[in-house]
């Protein structure tokens, strides 16, 4: 299960509150709820109380949790509070909004009429929310070597490596990065690497840092060559042919010692502080996320009108396929604003001419396959149903270059405009595996994801083979996928499971896998984040 992606502030204020004070105006609060399930929710944050307000922009933020895989159902609820309880249910409610997070941080700024309850407003009151995503997004990169260092091997070099420390909180040094080790060499030049500035030196770039050089020993028991201490802003002198030099200082022997008078150099040849862009700093930036969905309508599925067939309709009106294309649909659409999907099928024959087609659009409207929203989605598919023959083969690579035309035209423009999520549902029987390994391969040069999720019990080693997460996916001709782009899920796993759960898995890796594509670019997000300085 991945991690909480981020975590985000919200900034809340209101304009218009109802008047609940005799002779005074409302004293209003905001509170923040999420949906834990069951119909119950539970209280994440709440801001100040402002006092005579009706409209309050309030100073204390929200912070929420942000998982891009789950639908996370907020409900902000504002209430005049006239007591020092903190029990809210005696207090006058003057109004709330229920969305999910994901349509908070997808729009720059997300205003809502207050409701009392559902479909009744409160008065003219409007709630404002917008998001930030709480984290300096600056990393440092350091090239480092050094010259003349101690011999401390009896019979060869020194084996040097280098450790960056950091003061921390209680005073004591912590480290922050440790260099790999370069064997018998006094004269070393690591490789360049970035620690976040965060956890370089709390973001504050005049904060102490202490450089050690020790020599390895297999055993654990390094000895020290030399230290220095330092500071972020020393060492950003360095840079453009000029580098930043400090002298390796052992203490021992320095008091030991008149005529000591290092233990050799260690040279900053550059030091870059960039800002590493999050996935939440390209979907707040302007970032458009566009959904498209491929159903698998082969032979092998069985007949759709059998109970023993993927494509069976159970009479509560859902099969595996529909609940595929709900789970992920829903955490996807937040993110898309004209919620105009694309839906195809693959591997029918399809009327008027009975021809086999390997991407045919679920509304029988090839020049406008877009359905509105998930809904729409699932419309499609059940009125196509008994209107197509089930046949075969099971051919991936049209859908995948499908969808892969419109993300290399995005490309083209440069900018990190538009991001494109495919997903495949299907029984796993593929037919065409070596031309969607090279399908698979050029996407993975595009701004796409390819979500697969396989249903049925058959067995899913070709997909799994898709994945790559054993090991990188290489083409027919032995052209390695520029990036992980494929994530393979078996729907059993999920059988029993939360409805949730199946999106949680599938989504998980969508956000690594477009910050990736993006950073692999060098593209920033379309309207970069304001980076607040720590």
């Amino acid at each position: 299960m991945a991690g909480c992606v981020t975590r985000v502030e919200l900034s809340v204020s209101c304009r218009s509150l109802l008047d609940r004070d005799l002779g005074s105006r409302s004293d209003p609060l905001c509170v923040l709820l999420q949906d834990v399930g069951g119909g119950r929710w539970a209280e994440l944050d709440r801001t100040e109380r402002i006092k005579n307000c009706q409209n309050p922009e309030f100073c204390k933020k929200l912070v929420v949790d942000y998982y891009f895989e789950k639908v996370q159902k907020l409900r902000f609820g504002v209430y005049d509070i006239d007591n020092k309880s903190f029990d809210l249910n005696d207090d006058d409610y003057l109004g709330g909004v229920e969305c999910t997070l994901g349509q908070v941080v997808s729009s720059s700024v997300f205003t809502r009429p207050l409701e009392l309850k559902q479909g009744k407003p409160a008065g003219k009151g409007t709630i404002t929310i917008s998001a930030e995503e709480i984290k300096d997004t600056r990393v440092v990169y350091l090239e480092i070597e050094a010259r003349n260092l101690d011999k401390k091997d009896f019979l060869g070099k020194s084996d040097p490596f280098l450790e960056f420390y950091k003061p921390s909180d209680a005073g004591t040094w912590q480290l922050v990065y440790r260099s790999e080790v370069i064997k018998n060499n006094l004269n070393p030049c690591w490789r360049k690497f970035s620690v976040p500035l965060q956890t370089f030196c709390g973001g504050d770039l005049n904060k102490p840092i202490k450089v050690q050089c020790a020599d390895h020993d297999s055993d654990g028991s390094h000895d020290l060559i030399g230290a220095f201490e330092t500071k972020l802003t020393e060492l950003q002198k360095a840079g453009d042919g000029s580098a930043v030099e400090f002298e390796c200082i052992h203490p021992e022997k320095k008091q030991k010692k008149k005529s000591y008078k290092n233990s050799g150099i260690i040279r900053i040849k550059s030091c870059k502080i960039e800002t590493e862009y999050s996935f939440l700093d390209y979907v707040m930036g302007g970032c458009q996320i566009n959904f498209t969905v491929g159903v698998d309508f082969t032979g092998s599925n069985g007949d759709p009108r059998s109970p023993d067939s993927l494509h069976y309709i159970s009479p509560d009106g859902v099969n595996e396929y529909l609940i595929a294309i709900w789970s992920v649909g829903s955490v996807v659409q937040d993110y898309d604003t004209d919620k105009l999907f694309p839906a195809f099928g693959f591997g029918a024959q399809v009327p008027p001419s009975w021809q086999v087609s390997h991407e045919f659009a679920l509304n029988f409207n090839p020049s406008n396959p877009y359905c509105q929203g998930v809904q729409g989605i699932v419309d499609a598919y059940r009125q196509i149903l008994p209107q197509i023959r089930l046949y075969g083969p099971t051919n991936f690579s049209p859908i995948i270059n499908h969808v892969a035309r419109f993300a290399a035209h995005s490309a083209q423009q440069g900018t990190a405009s538009q991001y494109f999520i495919l997903l495949i549902i299907t029984d796993g029987e593929i037919t065409d595996l070596d031309q969607t390994r090279q399908a698979i391969v050029n996407a993975s040069k595009l701004p796409m994801s390819i979500i697969i999720v396989g249903v049925g019990e058959a067995d899913f080693k070709a997909m799994e083979f898709l994945d790559g997460d054993n090991g990188v996916l290489k083409s027919l001709t032995g052209e390695p996928a520029a990036r992980d782009i494929v994530q393979f899920v078996p729907f059993r796993q999920f059988k029993n499971a939360p409805r949730e759960a199946l999106s949680q898995m599938v989504l998980a890796e969508v956000p690594k896998q477009l910050v990736s594509y993006y950073k692999w670019q060098g593209w920033p997000p379309v309207k970069p984040p304001e980076i607040k300085k720590v």
